[in-house]
């Protein structure tokens, strides 16, 4: 999954971004709102940490310019402690959720993951497709009961199928999603995880359909 950053304090821009790449996304920065709001109409994001104090643009008004053109990725803002007028213009300025400062990074890491599974409509942090089961908070992975050891481009590109089961996904789009903006993206590596996954999985679980790219089916039990 794929997110992007919008904090101009380079310190905890850099915290956000460790901690977001330690938790398997793929992460690209914004440090003022002109370029926050060019990148979030321009890439496909899978959601966005916002803070709303930026310079250039604030946070708010690049939020209303995404909603008001049609943006429909989830958005997290980051508050000012006690600020309940920042949470409440944040809200009604189309956000999904908000933090207020100074937060812990894992309770980040796990409202965005809420955010993007609700996005997806997938109410539980574990999605079970037959035998296949992925737990999205531990980013843990069974088939038929046994776990299986993945790297993370390989979770990275099994959890996006998760999210969008029984859709075709383009080798363009799980590119789009899998790597941050500033990563050498070469669309032949998912052949090859593609191909690892099908091994450690087992036949049957991504399908390859052609001129389409790759759909994750569910595994029959027995």
């Amino acid at each position: 999954m794929r997110v992007l950053v919008v904090e101009d304090t380079a310190a905890l821009a850099a915290q956000l971004r460790e901690a977001l790449a330690e938790a398997g996304f793929a992460v690209d920065h914004a440090a003022d709102g002109e370029e926050a709001q060019f990148l979030g109409e321009t890439e496909p994001y899978d959601a966005v940490v916002l803070d709303l104090g930026l310079p250039k643009l604030d946070g708010l008004s690049v939020l209303r310019r995404w909603r008001a053109g049609g943006q429909r990725m989830p958005v997290l803002i980051l508050t000012a402690r006690d600020s309940w007028s920042e949470k409440v213009a944040g809200l009604d300025a189309g956000a999904d959720d908000y933090l207020a400062k100074p937060f812990a990074m894992a309770e980040l890491v796990a409202r965005l993951r809420a955010l993007i599974r609700r996005a997806h409509g997938i109410a539980s942090a574990e999605i079970v497709l037959g035998t296949l089961r992925i737990d999205t908070a531990s980013q843990s992975v069974t088939q038929a009961g046994a776990p299986v050891k993945l790297t993370a481009l390989e979770y990275g590109l099994l959890a996006y199928l998760a999210h969008h089961p029984g859709r075709p996904i383009s080798k363009s789009e799980l590119t789009e999603h899998l790597y941050a903006q500033d990563f050498d993206r070469d669309s032949n590596t998912l052949e090859v995880i593609v191909g690892r996954l099908r091994r450690k999985l087992g036949d049957g679980v991504i399908e390859t359909l052609r001129g389409q790219g790759y759909r994750l089916v569910a595994s029959p039990a027995g």
